[in-house]
Protein backbone atom coordinates (compact mmCIF):
# COMPACT_ATOMS: atom_id res chain seq x y z
CA UNK A 1 0.00 0.00 0.00
CA UNK A 2 1.23 3.67 -0.83
CA UNK A 3 2.07 6.02 1.83
CA UNK A 4 -0.02 8.98 1.94
CA UNK A 5 0.07 12.34 3.60
CA UNK A 6 -3.52 11.52 5.46
CA UNK A 7 -2.29 8.58 6.41
CA UNK A 8 1.18 10.41 7.98
CA UNK A 9 -0.50 12.96 9.58
CA UNK A 10 -3.34 10.67 11.33
CA UNK A 11 -0.15 8.87 12.89
CA UNK A 12 1.44 12.16 14.19
CA UNK A 13 -1.86 13.34 16.06
CA UNK A 14 -1.15 10.31 18.45
CA UNK A 15 2.04 12.23 18.86
CA UNK A 16 1.83 14.85 22.07
CA UNK A 17 3.78 17.71 22.40
CA UNK A 18 4.43 16.52 26.72
CA UNK A 19 4.24 19.70 28.07
CA UNK A 20 1.28 21.21 25.92
CA UNK A 21 -0.92 18.70 26.60
CA UNK A 22 -2.19 18.21 22.46
CA UNK A 23 -1.17 16.79 19.95
CA UNK A 24 1.61 17.81 16.94
CA UNK A 25 -1.06 18.09 14.20
CA UNK A 26 -3.32 20.06 16.30
CA UNK A 27 -0.76 22.51 17.62
CA UNK A 28 0.29 22.61 13.97
CA UNK A 29 3.53 21.84 14.83
CA UNK A 30 4.23 19.36 11.71
CA UNK A 31 5.22 21.14 8.14
CA UNK A 32 6.67 20.16 4.85
CA UNK A 33 5.33 16.44 4.38
CA UNK A 34 7.26 14.96 1.78
CA UNK A 35 6.99 11.01 0.39
CA UNK A 36 9.55 9.54 -2.42
CA UNK A 37 9.01 5.86 -2.31
CA UNK A 38 9.72 4.43 1.21
CA UNK A 39 11.03 7.49 2.49
CA UNK A 40 8.87 9.83 4.81
CA UNK A 41 10.29 13.68 5.37
CA UNK A 42 8.92 16.37 7.73
CA UNK A 43 9.54 19.05 10.01
CA UNK A 44 8.31 19.53 13.35
CA UNK A 45 8.08 23.06 14.54
CA UNK A 46 9.08 23.39 18.38
CA UNK A 47 7.95 26.59 20.41
CA UNK A 48 11.49 27.06 21.59
CA UNK A 49 14.88 26.25 20.51
CA UNK A 50 15.69 25.68 23.93
CA UNK A 51 13.23 22.67 24.09
CA UNK A 52 14.93 20.30 26.24
CA UNK A 53 12.24 17.43 25.18
CA UNK A 54 13.50 17.55 21.67
CA UNK A 55 15.05 13.76 21.47
CA UNK A 56 11.92 13.08 23.48
CA UNK A 57 9.35 14.05 20.28
CA UNK A 58 11.72 13.03 17.34
CA UNK A 59 11.53 9.42 18.68
CA UNK A 60 8.10 9.72 18.89
CA UNK A 61 7.56 10.58 15.60
CA UNK A 62 9.26 7.88 14.57
CA UNK A 63 7.86 5.26 16.41
CA UNK A 64 4.14 6.52 15.18
CA UNK A 65 5.39 6.06 11.73
CA UNK A 66 7.03 3.13 11.81
CA UNK A 67 3.81 1.50 14.07
CA UNK A 68 1.11 3.37 12.33
CA UNK A 69 1.91 3.95 8.38
CA UNK A 70 4.82 1.51 7.10
CA UNK A 71 7.53 -0.45 9.70
CA UNK A 72 9.85 -0.29 6.62
CA UNK A 73 9.63 3.31 6.38
CA UNK A 74 12.84 5.89 5.98
CA UNK A 75 12.02 8.43 8.41
CA UNK A 76 13.62 11.91 7.79
CA UNK A 77 12.64 14.46 10.62
CA UNK A 78 13.74 18.48 10.82
CA UNK A 79 13.70 19.57 13.74
CA UNK A 80 13.32 23.83 13.99
CA UNK A 81 11.62 26.02 15.90
CA UNK A 82 9.18 29.21 16.45
CA UNK A 83 8.64 30.97 19.20
CA UNK A 84 5.14 30.91 20.67
CA UNK A 85 4.26 34.81 21.80
CA UNK A 86 0.89 36.13 23.59
CA UNK A 87 1.30 39.87 23.81
CA UNK A 88 -1.62 41.27 23.28
CA UNK A 89 -0.12 44.79 22.23
CA UNK A 90 2.60 45.53 19.34
CA UNK A 91 2.59 49.27 19.71
CA UNK A 92 6.04 49.30 21.45
CA UNK A 93 8.42 46.78 20.75
CA UNK A 94 6.79 45.08 17.89
CA UNK A 95 9.37 42.69 16.53
CA UNK A 96 9.44 41.23 20.37
CA UNK A 97 7.73 37.94 21.22
CA UNK A 98 8.21 37.74 24.73
CA UNK A 99 9.32 40.31 27.88
CA UNK A 100 10.53 38.28 30.91
CA UNK A 101 11.20 40.35 33.69
CA UNK A 102 13.82 38.73 36.22
CA UNK A 103 12.87 40.38 40.04
CA UNK A 104 13.84 39.54 43.77
CA UNK A 105 12.77 41.28 46.66
CA UNK A 106 16.71 41.11 48.13
CA UNK A 107 19.57 42.66 46.97
CA UNK A 108 22.42 40.61 46.55
CA UNK A 109 20.77 37.48 45.98
CA UNK A 110 22.48 36.93 42.59
CA UNK A 111 19.49 38.13 40.16
CA UNK A 112 22.14 39.66 37.49
CA UNK A 113 24.27 36.82 37.41
CA UNK A 114 20.69 34.54 36.61
CA UNK A 115 19.79 37.14 33.76
CA UNK A 116 23.23 37.29 32.19
CA UNK A 117 23.64 33.51 32.17
CA UNK A 118 20.00 32.85 31.29
CA UNK A 119 20.52 35.60 28.04
CA UNK A 120 23.61 34.08 26.65
CA UNK A 121 21.94 30.42 27.11
CA UNK A 122 18.72 31.46 25.53
CA UNK A 123 21.35 32.95 22.75
CA UNK A 124 23.42 29.93 22.19
CA UNK A 125 20.32 27.44 21.84
CA UNK A 126 19.60 29.58 18.82
CA UNK A 127 16.59 32.12 19.96
CA UNK A 128 17.12 35.90 19.59
CA UNK A 129 17.73 37.38 22.58
CA UNK A 130 17.79 41.05 24.21
CA UNK A 131 18.97 42.08 27.83
CA UNK A 132 17.63 45.67 29.61
CA UNK A 133 19.76 46.33 32.40
CA UNK A 134 17.20 48.07 34.73
CA UNK A 135 18.69 48.57 37.67
CA UNK A 136 19.79 51.99 36.98
CA UNK A 137 21.43 52.92 40.29
CA UNK A 138 23.76 50.04 40.42
CA UNK A 139 24.24 48.61 36.51
CA UNK A 140 26.25 45.52 36.29
CA UNK A 141 25.54 44.08 32.94
CA UNK A 142 28.56 45.75 31.03
CA UNK A 143 30.88 43.94 33.74
CA UNK A 144 29.22 40.20 33.32
CA UNK A 145 29.69 41.01 29.59
CA UNK A 146 32.82 42.47 29.02
CA UNK A 147 31.83 45.57 27.56
CA UNK A 148 32.78 48.30 30.20
CA UNK A 149 34.06 50.50 27.40
CA UNK A 150 31.37 50.18 24.99
CA UNK A 151 29.35 53.03 24.06
CA UNK A 152 25.99 52.48 22.01
CA UNK A 153 25.36 54.76 18.96
CA UNK A 154 22.46 57.08 18.21
CA UNK A 155 21.21 57.16 14.84
CA UNK A 156 17.83 58.36 12.73
CA UNK A 157 15.59 55.35 12.33
CA UNK A 158 13.22 54.94 9.43
CA UNK A 159 10.73 57.10 10.60
CA UNK A 160 13.48 59.83 11.23
CA UNK A 161 13.37 58.99 15.06
CA UNK A 162 16.36 58.42 16.60
CA UNK A 163 17.07 55.16 17.91
CA UNK A 164 20.05 53.90 20.34
CA UNK A 165 21.91 50.80 18.59
CA UNK A 166 22.47 48.10 21.86
CA UNK A 167 25.66 46.78 22.36
CA UNK A 168 25.88 42.64 21.81
CA UNK A 169 27.78 40.23 23.06
CA UNK A 170 27.58 36.52 22.95
CA UNK A 171 24.44 36.66 20.81
CA UNK A 172 22.70 39.16 22.98
CA UNK A 173 22.07 42.46 22.62
CA UNK A 174 22.30 44.58 25.74
CA UNK A 175 21.47 48.37 26.68
CA UNK A 176 22.51 49.85 30.24
CA UNK A 177 22.99 52.89 32.10
CA UNK A 178 26.22 51.89 32.57
CA UNK A 179 27.01 52.98 29.09
CA UNK A 180 25.85 55.96 29.49
CA UNK A 181 27.52 57.23 32.35
CA UNK A 182 31.01 57.02 34.08
CA UNK A 183 31.55 53.77 35.90
CA UNK A 184 32.83 55.32 38.84
CA UNK A 185 30.00 57.96 38.93
CA UNK A 186 27.28 57.74 40.96
CA UNK A 187 23.79 57.54 39.89
CA UNK A 188 21.20 59.67 42.18
CA UNK A 189 17.91 60.08 40.69
CA UNK A 190 14.59 60.00 41.81
CA UNK A 191 11.88 57.69 40.63
CA UNK A 192 10.83 59.46 37.91
CA UNK A 193 14.29 59.97 35.84
CA UNK A 194 15.11 56.41 36.46
CA UNK A 195 11.69 55.30 35.15
CA UNK A 196 12.42 57.72 31.91
CA UNK A 197 15.29 56.15 31.65
CA UNK A 198 13.87 51.91 31.62
CA UNK A 199 11.27 54.04 29.22
CA UNK A 200 14.20 55.20 27.03
CA UNK A 201 15.42 51.99 27.07
CA UNK A 202 12.23 50.15 25.97
CA UNK A 203 10.99 52.30 23.38
CA UNK A 204 14.06 54.07 21.54
CA UNK A 205 16.79 50.81 21.42
CA UNK A 206 16.35 49.21 18.19
CA UNK A 207 15.55 45.70 19.46
CA UNK A 208 15.22 44.28 16.01
CA UNK A 209 13.23 40.96 16.18
CA UNK A 210 13.84 39.37 19.34
CA UNK A 211 12.19 35.89 20.70
CA UNK A 212 12.79 37.02 24.75
CA UNK A 213 14.03 40.65 26.03
CA UNK A 214 14.86 40.37 29.51
CA UNK A 215 14.85 42.59 32.20
CA UNK A 216 17.23 42.29 35.00
CA UNK A 217 14.90 45.10 37.62
CA UNK A 218 16.68 46.05 40.60
CA UNK A 219 15.85 44.52 44.06
CA UNK A 220 12.38 45.37 45.98
CA UNK A 221 9.10 47.08 44.10
CA UNK A 222 9.47 50.07 43.30
CA UNK A 223 8.52 52.85 40.02
CA UNK A 224 11.03 50.42 37.75
CA UNK A 225 8.44 47.75 38.19
CA UNK A 226 5.82 49.78 37.90
CA UNK A 227 7.08 51.68 34.84
CA UNK A 228 7.61 48.20 33.30
CA UNK A 229 4.31 46.69 33.28
CA UNK A 230 2.72 50.16 32.24
CA UNK A 231 4.72 50.22 29.44
CA UNK A 232 4.73 46.92 27.57
CA UNK A 233 2.82 43.73 28.17
CA UNK A 234 5.04 41.30 30.17
CA UNK A 235 5.11 37.72 28.97
CA UNK A 236 5.87 36.55 32.58
CA UNK A 237 8.00 37.14 35.25
CA UNK A 238 10.86 35.31 37.49
CA UNK A 239 11.62 35.13 40.83
CA UNK A 240 15.31 34.74 42.02
CA UNK A 241 15.65 34.17 46.02
CA UNK A 242 18.74 31.99 48.19
CA UNK A 243 17.42 29.86 50.56
CA UNK A 244 18.00 32.33 53.54
CA UNK A 245 14.73 33.33 55.47
CA UNK A 246 14.98 37.18 54.65
CA UNK A 247 15.71 36.60 51.45
CA UNK A 248 12.83 34.24 50.84
CA UNK A 249 10.46 37.14 52.90
CA UNK A 250 11.95 39.40 50.73
CA UNK A 251 11.30 37.44 47.32
CA UNK A 252 7.60 36.87 48.30
CA UNK A 253 6.74 40.57 48.41
CA UNK A 254 8.07 41.00 45.00
CA UNK A 255 6.30 37.61 43.73
CA UNK A 256 3.14 39.42 45.08
CA UNK A 257 3.66 42.42 43.43
CA UNK A 258 3.24 40.97 39.94
CA UNK A 259 0.45 38.59 41.22
CA UNK A 260 -1.77 41.89 42.37
CA UNK A 261 -5.07 42.40 40.53
CA UNK A 262 -4.13 45.65 39.11
CA UNK A 263 -1.12 44.03 37.95
CA UNK A 264 -1.87 40.57 37.20
CA UNK A 265 1.18 39.32 35.29
CA UNK A 266 1.99 35.66 35.68
CA UNK A 267 4.93 34.56 37.99
CA UNK A 268 6.55 31.80 35.81
CA UNK A 269 8.51 29.87 38.49
CA UNK A 270 11.56 30.33 41.18
CA UNK A 271 15.17 29.84 41.22
CA UNK A 272 16.95 29.24 44.07
CA UNK A 273 20.19 30.87 43.91
CA UNK A 274 23.40 30.16 46.12
CA UNK A 275 21.17 27.21 46.98
CA UNK A 276 24.26 25.38 48.51
CA UNK A 277 28.29 25.69 48.29
CA UNK A 278 30.83 23.45 46.57
CA UNK A 279 34.61 24.21 47.08
CA UNK A 280 36.36 23.67 43.90
CA UNK A 281 38.72 21.10 45.88
CA UNK A 282 35.57 19.43 46.89
CA UNK A 283 33.60 19.27 44.08
CA UNK A 284 30.95 16.42 45.21
CA UNK A 285 30.22 17.72 48.23
CA UNK A 286 27.55 20.21 49.56
CA UNK A 287 27.12 22.48 52.11
CA UNK A 288 24.37 24.34 52.85
CA UNK A 289 25.17 27.68 54.37
CA UNK A 290 22.18 29.77 53.62
CA UNK A 291 19.87 27.46 54.68
CA UNK A 292 18.56 24.12 52.72
CA UNK A 293 14.76 23.77 50.63
CA UNK A 294 13.65 27.84 50.84
CA UNK A 295 13.35 28.16 47.00
CA UNK A 296 11.19 24.72 47.19
CA UNK A 297 9.20 25.91 50.07
CA UNK A 298 8.43 29.33 48.25
CA UNK A 299 7.62 27.55 45.20
CA UNK A 300 5.22 25.16 46.61
CA UNK A 301 3.46 27.89 49.10
CA UNK A 302 2.89 30.21 45.72
CA UNK A 303 1.83 26.69 43.42
CA UNK A 304 4.71 27.45 41.43
CA UNK A 305 7.19 25.39 39.83
CA UNK A 306 11.19 25.70 41.26
CA UNK A 307 12.41 26.16 37.88
CA UNK A 308 16.10 25.72 38.79
CA UNK A 309 19.33 25.57 41.65
CA UNK A 310 22.26 27.11 41.52
CA UNK A 311 25.23 26.43 43.18
CA UNK A 312 27.40 29.02 45.23
CA UNK A 313 30.78 28.37 43.38
CA UNK A 314 33.79 30.50 42.91
CA UNK A 315 34.02 30.27 39.71
CA UNK A 316 31.03 31.64 38.70
CA UNK A 317 31.80 35.06 40.82
CA UNK A 318 35.14 34.94 38.62
CA UNK A 319 33.36 34.16 35.51
CA UNK A 320 31.24 36.87 35.88
CA UNK A 321 33.83 39.87 37.01
CA UNK A 322 36.21 38.44 33.91
CA UNK A 323 33.05 39.20 31.38
CA UNK A 324 32.28 36.03 30.77
CA UNK A 325 29.40 34.05 32.23
CA UNK A 326 29.70 30.36 33.57
CA UNK A 327 27.69 29.34 30.89
CA UNK A 328 30.30 29.70 28.66
CA UNK A 329 31.65 26.48 29.63
CA UNK A 330 29.32 24.21 29.06
CA UNK A 331 31.44 21.18 29.78
CA UNK A 332 31.02 22.31 33.62
CA UNK A 333 28.87 21.84 36.24
CA UNK A 334 27.71 25.08 36.61
CA UNK A 335 27.06 25.55 32.72
CA UNK A 336 25.42 23.04 32.58
CA UNK A 337 23.26 23.91 35.25
CA UNK A 338 22.36 27.59 33.94
CA UNK A 339 22.13 25.60 30.68
CA UNK A 340 19.14 23.78 31.94
CA UNK A 341 17.94 26.43 33.71
CA UNK A 342 17.10 28.28 30.54
CA UNK A 343 15.62 25.53 29.06
CA UNK A 344 13.07 24.97 31.98
CA UNK A 345 12.04 28.96 31.42
CA UNK A 346 11.76 28.41 27.88
CA UNK A 347 9.13 25.66 28.59
CA UNK A 348 6.99 27.50 31.02
CA UNK A 349 7.09 30.44 28.24
CA UNK A 350 5.75 27.74 26.41
CA UNK A 351 3.51 26.71 28.54
CA UNK A 352 1.88 30.01 29.45
CA UNK A 353 1.79 31.22 26.16
CA UNK A 354 -0.63 27.93 25.04
CA UNK A 355 -2.82 28.00 28.43
CA UNK A 356 -2.65 31.60 29.97
CA UNK A 357 -4.55 34.71 28.33
CA UNK A 358 -2.47 37.38 26.41
CA UNK A 359 -1.33 40.30 29.06
CA UNK A 360 -2.23 43.93 28.39
CA UNK A 361 -0.53 47.03 29.34
CA UNK A 362 -1.02 47.59 32.86
CA UNK A 363 -3.41 50.53 33.66
CA UNK A 364 -3.38 52.59 36.88
CA UNK A 365 -4.64 55.83 38.18
CA UNK A 366 -2.11 56.60 40.50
Amino acid sequence: MSITKEAILKALSYVEEPDLGQDLVTLNMIENIEIDGLTVSFTVVLTTPACPLKQLIHDACERAIHTMVEKDANVVIQMTSRVTSMRNNRDVLPGVKNIIAIASGKGGVGKSTVTANLAVALAASGAKVGLVDADISGPSMPVMFGVEDAQPHVFQGPNGKNLIQPIEKYGVKLMSIGFLAPAEAAIVWRGPMASSALKQFITEVDWGELDYLLLDLPPGTSDIHLTLVQTVPVTGAVIVTTPQKVALADAQKGLQMFRQPQINVPVLGVVENMAWFTPAELPDSKYYIFGEGGGQRLATQHDLPLLGQLPLVQSIRENGDQGQPAVLDPGSAVGQAFAELAETIARQISIRNNRAPKTQVVQMNS
